[in-house]
């Protein structure tokens, strides 16, 4: 591992500690997981441009928005600390999945993007020893002429 990925995991491990002491365990790791899969879609090329983007009435979320070249990609982030009952993109079920795109078609109206612009990802991330990261590029598709 080099210097800067050592950095990166003691800074990261430092802030899960703090937020633990405020935070409920869940939330703690559901933002760890956020962390990790922002650096890691970084990484990758895209520019992360939102995170924890709520609608006005905040009735839905979008855990990260990135441009991956010239589309906009809405990222829900899934975190489990094990894979022993499935995937944790399993929890993405039809309700979730309406709340993003609720969330998304906001964002991409305020932003002027249009729908066709986009793209529907899910990071998972497991914890382990070294956490592990996957990215389900076009996890799922909605309807265009929403």
């Amino acid at each position: 591992m080099g210097l800067l990925a050592w950095l990166w995991t003691g800074a990261d491990q430092l802030r899960h500690r703090a937020r633990l002491r405020s935070w409920n365990p869940e939330q703690a790791a559901g933002r760890r997981g956020e962390d990790l899969a922002h650096r890691f879609l970084q990484r990758a090329g895209m520019t992360v441009v939102a995170r924890n983007y709520r609608t006005r009435a905040g009735t839905a979320e979008l855990d990260l928005v990135a441009w991956d070249g010239g589309t906009l990609v809405f990222v829900e982030v899934k975190s489990r600390a094990s894979e022993e009952f499935g995937p944790p993109d399993r929890a993405v079920d039809r309700e979730k999945r309406a709340h993003i795109v609720r969330a998304a078609a906001d964002y991409a109206r305020r932003a002027g993007v249009e729908l066709k612009q986009t793209r529907f990802d899910i990071v998972n991330v497991v914890f382990a020893r070294r956490p592990r990261i996957e990215h389900l590029r076009d996890a799922f598709r909605v309807s265009r002429s929403a």
